[in-house]
């Protein structure tokens, strides 16, 4: 047993008990894979291309998790807030370091229950392309701004959903679309059963849905596939004691700022004790499930977290407001460049010729002109903290003295 005591859960194990270890082992040690487990032969794509099939040397969902880290819109997680923002530190979490988090929190626990392990690497490197800049709060000045124009809802997992199947042409896989799109890490169960979608006519359908429903939508996704499920648990293990020592290291809280007694260890206790939780109480089963007690020690930890770390984030404090009608004023302004036919315009020049191009490789185009205001949001969502502090001073120069940052000696 480890010597750290979790004074809000003092009675969670950091090892499994000695018969699943028993049954992981001897498992493992026979190359076995879990019956619930999702085969590299069942890999559904919408187009039957001869170099997306299942190899000897590329398996189906490998090939998924390559193309995914070649996009730009993979390259630019490095470049977007995870929590933090307009800040000079390195070591602050970006949200390119997140998703190799929630893949490597994912693959441990999928290692254990015998599953794909190159499925779940695709789903949660892929999970977060869509989002925003600006972190949560980014998505929902960008909601806000999509959602008084039209009606409709913005959210990260969809928008996901969007840049992997739609923008980028690449051809994934049902199973891993659908883990990118139930992944949710916001909505926590301590149950995660499949779901019965079998279908792209029904990922489309759970698409729409989400655009024109919101949260009616989204807050009833479950996946398709064991891998999803663990995946998305292992999005909150990954992230709820990681935010807390970024929140350390940027001087929000202090080491004694939090309940459990813990500080920045947080992180490894909660990696120890949720990951084995999972396993012990998902091993051989065909769902994935936690503990009462893990799980309740999650959610008051997420709930801790919010408390003293996410709402006084930089960007959910005084100047929540004038950046939410910042990006208003961009949205509007990408807008008109488009209606106007404005090629001069960076929507054009920085994001419509980029896609279009990128789309040419395959045999694709990008219907931008049949929803201007997607076009819009396709943009939006793409860009990292900096390009849009810098769009916003070209635009509005006034803006300026929005994104004062907090510098290296300052």
């Amino acid at each position: 047993m480890s010597s750290r005591i979790n004074l809000c859960a003092p009675t969670l194990r950091e090892t499994l008990s000695s018969e699943v270890a028993a049954a992981v082992l001897e498992q493992r040690s026979h190359g076995g894979m879990s019956p619930y487990a999702t085969p590299n032969e069942a890999a559904v794509r919408r187009r039957d291309d001869a170099r997306d099939r299942d190899g000897a040397e590329r398996p189906a969902f490998i090939r998924d998790s390559e193309k995914i880290i070649h996009l730009p819109a993979y390259n630019r997680l490095a470049g977007k807030t995870q929590v933090y923002s307009l800040r000079a530190n390195d070591d602050i979490s970006r949200r390119g370091l997140h998703v190799q988090l929630v893949s490597r929190v994912a693959r441990d626990i999928g290692l254990s229950l015998g599953l794909n392990l190159d499925l779940i690497e695709a789903i949660a490197l892929g999970h977060d392309v869509g989002h925003t800049p600006f972190g949560h709060a980014g998505e929902r000045f960008l909601n806000d701004a999509y959602h008084a124009r039209t009606g409709r809802w913005f959210f990260h997992n969809v928008q996901s959903v969007r840049v992997l199947d739609v923008l980028s042409g690449r051809n994934l896989a049902l199973q891993t679309l659908d883990g990118v799109i139930c992944h949710n890490g916001e909505c926590e169960r301590q149950v995660f059963e499949t779901s019965d979608l079998s279908s792209f006519d029904d990922l489309d359908a759970v698409v729409s849905g989400c655009w024109k429903t919101g949260e009616g939508a989204i807050g009833h996704l479950r996946p398709m596939t064991l891998e999803g499920c663990v995946v998305r648990v292992s999005d909150i293990i990954a992230y709820v004691g990681k935010d807390r020592q970024d929140a350390i290291a940027a001087g929000f809280v202090t080491e004694d700022s939090f309940d459990d007694g813990l500080g920045g260890a947080y992180n490894s206790w909660a990696l120890g004790a949720f990951i084995t939780d999972v396993i012990e109480h998902s091993f051989g089963r065909n769902r994935i499930e936690m503990s009462e007690e893990a799980f309740a020690e999650m959610r008051r930890a997420k709930r801790e977290n919010f408390e003293k770390i996410y709402n006084a984030s930089e960007l959910n404090g005084e100047r929540a407001e004038e950046i939410s009608a910042l990006f208003a004023r961009v949205y509007d302004r990408m807008l008109g460049d488009l209606r106007a036919g404005d090629e001069s315009s960076p929507i054009f020049r920085h994001h419509i010729v980029d896609v279009e191009r990128a789309l040419s490789y395959y045999g694709q185009t990008y219907r931008w002109q049949d929803d201007l205001d997607l076009t819009v949001v396709d943009y939006i969502s793409s860009m990292t903290d900096d390009y849009f502090v810098a769009l916003a001073q070209n635009l509005f120069p006034e803006s300026e003295a929005l994104f004062r940052r907090r510098g290296y000696f300052c």
